[in-house]
């Protein structure tokens, strides 16, 4: 029971890796506030966590409106007392196309998602943790951060800025007992990857050949990363871009 009582607030958390969290937190005594845009995938996490013995809540939220972000911490706090744990999870992967190619308005779409929903989350977050004595946000971001993605100028472009703002709040934030860390997933079995599997089989053929270890991640296996960032295990790490790829960032 890794985060037992600790009040958790998950975005993207109808699919994926936030659902998989989601249920690992729940799992491991967490009660949790299940955010997203997809009410029906999101309700249905919940009612999985309920079903199961946990304590879990739908919040609709979209996380590039500030307002809905804003009232995502609310929730927590007014229904449960506080935050422990941030996991800035939701994002979109944008439109496929060379950099030559891409529509500014496809770019500020994945930046609004990506980067700016994250930097919201992390805003409204930090406001409730100074009140709450401390706790841990964690976000997601990728290996696009730190290595060539083709064809996703706005997604690379995103994920390299949310590392950039979780140095920044981990600097600023340290002292108040505010830990701020990201992942950075590889191929993860989920419903993004096999929508980018249908856009360029090529890419996705030769990342996961790239990624040392077979096959694709588990969501739980990100899951369990963000368990353990989220924990007190992890008491004394902040600042940090954890990758959980396979080895992927291993090849030249």
């Amino acid at each position: 029971m890794l985060v037992e009582g600790k009040v958790t607030v998950i975005t993207g958390g109808a699919s994926g890796i936030g659902e998989a969290t989601a249920k690992t937190y729940a799992e491991h005594g967490a009660s949790v506030v299940v955010a997203d845009i997809d009410e029906t995938g999101a309700k249905e996490t919940v009612d999985d966590i309920v079903e199961n013995g946990g304590d879990a809540t739908f919040v609709r939220t979209d996380v590039a409106e500030e307002a809905d972000v804003k009232r995502m911490i609310e929730v927590a706090v007014e229904g449960y007392g506080g935050l422990d744990v941030l996991f800035n999870n939701a994002g979109i992967e944008g439109e496929l196309a060379d950099f030559a190619s891409y529509e500014a308005a496809d770019f500020d779409r994945v930046v609004d998602v990506n980067l700016r929903g994250t930097f919201y989350g992390m805003k409204y977050g930090i406001q409730a943790m100074l009140a709450d004595g401390g706790g841990s946000i964690i976000s997601t971001s990728s290996v696009a951060s730190a290595t060539g993605i083709m064809g996703r100028a706005g997604y690379s472009a995103s994920k390299a800025g949310i590392n950039g703002m979780t140095r920044a709040a981990a600097m600023e934030y340290a002292e108040d007992g505010i830990r701020v860390n990201a992942i950075l997933p590889g191929i993860v079995a989920t419903s993004m990857q096999d929508r980018v599997a249908v856009q360029r089989p090529d890419a996705t053929d030769r990342y996961e050949i790239t990624e040392a270890m077979p096959g694709r991640a588990d969501p739980r296996e990100l899951a369990n990363a963000v368990l353990f960032l989220g924990s007190d295990l992890a008491s004394r790490i902040t600042g940090v871009a954890l990758p959980v790829e396979g080895g992927f960032l291993l090849q030249p």
